[in-house]
C-alpha cells in the first residue's frame, strides 16, 4: 500500500500544476525508484482523461555511458526524448536519485560534453513551454540518498518534502493559490523596476555579495506558485545584464557534485571570474561547455517560507524564503531571456543572517524591498 500522501501529491501535480485535460498526452519521466508515485500520477492522469506514458530514465545507465562511451556516443542526442519534447502536451518529471554521487568520479569534461549535446533538447523544451504548448512540472520523490544529503532519516525527509509542498494542509491547492496572490504583488512591483541589487556585507575573510542586475525590458518577471516546479515559491526574470560579485552561501550542487565556496564575478551579464574552495575544476568546466554557459540566464527571489533548511537539493534550496538565486546558462524565453546553453545551474545565496552571519538586503531601483530575508511589505510572502 503506497503512502496516501503520494496520491495527494499526484492529484495536485495533475489537477493544479499541469492542468491535465481530456486527450492530453502526458509523459511521466522517472527512475524506477519512483514507481509508487509514477503509479499515483498515472492513475490521476487517467481520471483526468489524459493518456499517460512512463518514460524511464536511469542514473546507472548514464554512468555506464559516461565511463565507457566514445565521444560520439556521449554527444548523441536521444531521439526518443526529442520526440517526447516535440509532441507531448504535458511532461511530469519525478526525480528519485538512489545515489546522488553516482557521477562524482566522472571526468568533468565528459559530463560537460554530454550537457552541451543536450542543448537542442533543452531549446525545444524551453521554446514549447514559453508558447504554452508544453505544460510541465518536476518534483522530488523521497529516497534514502536524498535524505542522506539533507542529513535526515528517510521518514524525516519525506515529511520535509511533503510539508514543503504544503501537502500537510487540508487544501494544498488553496494554499498555493494564496501564495500566488502574495507573489503577484512582488511580481507587479518588480516589473516596474529596471534594476535590482543584492547586497550582503563582507565577513569571515571574504567580500560578501554586491550584485546589480539589469531587469529593464524585455525582462518579464514570472510568478512561480507550483505550476512548474513542485514545491515552488519564487519570482524570477531573465536579466539583460549583471555586474558585481556573489559569494554563494550554500554549496552549488549540479549533477551530484557539490561545489563549495563559489565566488562569481559578473561583468556585462557574463561570468568573467569564477572560483571555488572545492571542485573548482568542475565549476570551470561547466561554465566553459558552450558559448552561453557563462551568461546569467535567470535571477530570482525565493518566497517559500515553509522551507527553512538547506537540503543540498536545488529544487528546495532555491525556494527557501529569504534567499535569492542566479542561474548561469540557458534562460527561459517567457522571462525575456534569449540566452541559449546546455547548462542551467541555479546557485543560492542566503540573505537571512543566520548563525551569526550578516543578513542582506534587496533593493529595487534603489528602494529596499527585503531586509535580512524578510520583505518589508506585509502583504508580500512571509512566515
Amino acid at each position: 500500500m503506497r503512502d496516501p500522501r503520494l496520491d495527494k501529491l499526484a492529484d495536485v501535480l495533475v489537477g493544479y500544476s499541469t492542468r491535465v485535460k481530456k486527450g492530453d498526452v502526458v509523459a511521466i519521466v522517472a527512475e524506477p525508484a519512483a514507481k509508487p508515485l509514477v503509479e499515483a500520477v498515472y492513475q490521476s492522469t487517467l481520471r483526468a482523461g489524459g493518456h499517460p506514458y512512463w518514460m524511464t530514465r536511469s542514473e546507472s545507465l548514464d554512468g555506464i555511458l559516461f565511463r565507457h562511451g566514445t565521444s560520439e556516443q556521449i554527444q548523441s542526442v536521444d531521439p526518443f526524448e526529442m520526440h517526447m519534447m516535440r509532441t507531448a502536451d504535458v511532461r511530469i518529471a519525478l526525480w528519485a536519485e538512489e545515489n546522488t554521487k553516482a557521477f562524482g568520479r566522472i571526468d568533468p569534461a565528459r559530463l560537460a560534453m554530454h550537457q552541451a549535446a543536450r542543448k537542442p533538447i533543452l531549446g525545444v523544451f524551453m521554446e514549447r513551454a514559453a508558447k504554452g504548448e508544453l505544460r510541465w512540472c518536476g518534483t522530488q520523490y523521497p529516497t534514502a540518498a536524498s535524505a542522506q544529503d539533507a542529513e535526515m532519516s528517510l521518514d524525516e525527509y519525506a515529511d520535509f518534502v511533503f510539508k514543503a509542498g504544503k501537502l500537510d494542509l487540508s487544501d494544498p491547492v488553496a494554499a498555493w493559490r494564496a501564495l500566488h496572490e502574495r507573489q503577484e504583488r512582488v511580481r507587479e512591483a518588480l516589473q516596474r523596476c529596471t534594476s535590482v541589487r543584492f547586497f550582503v556585507p563582507g565577513h569571515d575573510g571574504h567580500d560578501g555579495t554586491d550584485l546589480r542586475v539589469d531587469v529593464s525590458p524585455p525582462s518579464v518577471w514570472v510568478n512561480c506558485a507550483g505550476h512548474e516546479n513542485f514545491p515552488d515559491g519564487e519570482v524570477f526574470t531573465g536579466p539583460q545584464g549583471a555586474d558585481g560579485h556573489v559569494n554563494y552561501t550554500f554549496p552549488a550542487v549540479y549533477q551530484g557534485r557539490e561545489v563549495e565556496g563559489v565566488r562569481l564575478v559578473f561583468k556585462g551579464g557574463r561570468v568573467v571570474d569564477a572560483s571555488a574552495k572545492k571542485n573548482e575544476e568542475f565549476l570551470v568546466k561547466m561554465l566553459d561547455q558552450d558559448a552561453g554557459a557563462r551568461t546569467m540566464g535567470e535571477i530570482a527571489i525565493g518566497t517559500n517560507y515553509s522551507i527553512k533548511d538547506f537540503s543540498k537539493n536545488t529544487l528546495f534550496d532555491e525556494k527557501i524564503g529569504g534567499t535569492f538565486h542566479a542561474a548561469v546558462g540557458a534562460g527561459y524565453p517567457e522571462s525575456g531571456s534569449s540566452n541559449e546553453s546546455g547548462l542551467h545551474w541555479d546557485m543560492v545565496c542566503d540573505l537571512r543572517g543566520l548563525s551569526g552571519k550578516p543578513g542582506g538586503v534587496i533593493e529595487a531601483d534603489g528602494k529596499v524591498i527585503s531586509r535580512d530575508g524578510k520583505f518589508v511589505d506585509a502583504g508580500w510572502p512571509g512566515e
